[in-house]
């Protein structure tokens, strides 16, 4: 199981904005996480008292970059950046996630990959019922893009 500390090595998203607290389960084609950040009233995505489910889209696009991560470093390298493109056949089954009492979990798998894009299913529930679904797409950040971010 790796902790929030260990993602954070693996994605660009830092403190709390790094979502996922833990990797229960991964393997070349997907992957499993499980985070609490959604009760907690200082998470970055808030307004106000509110936590609307349409940030399981967040949530679902930051298991990828953790895949992606942990593929990279298994193979001894970094994820290359990437951009979020496209959101498909998104479904929402909720409001909002800040007064759901337990954990949220994750899956997410890799639907399509090259050097330079990368396609995943996710799905994100909540005590076994499923709270969001949809697609993802990200391409990776031309290298002239990644140097000025840096910058």
């Amino acid at each position: 199981m790796r902790s929030r500390d260990e993602i954070a090595t693996l994605i660009p998203h830092q403190g709390l904005m790094c979502l996922w607290e833990s990797v229960t389960e991964w393997d070349e084609a997907r992957i499993v996480a499980r985070s609490d950040g959604h009760r907690d009233p200082a998470h970055p995505l808030r307004e106000g008292a509110r936590l609307d489910a349409v940030h399981l889209c967040e949530y679902g696009a930051q298991l990828m970059a953790v895949h992606g991560g942990l593929l990279a470093q298994a193979r001894g390298g970094r994820a290359r950046p990437g951009v979020l493109v496209a959101l498909r056949a998104v479904e929402l089954r909720a409001a909002r996630i800040d007064e759901l009492p337990g954990a949220l979990e994750g899956r997410a798998r890799q639907l399509a990959a090259s050097d330079g894009s990368w396609q995943y299913q996710f799905e994100i529930f909540h005590a076994d019922e499923l709270l969001a679904s949809g697609r993802a797409a990200v391409m990776a950040r031309a290298e002239d893009d990644t140097a000025r971010s840096r910058a």
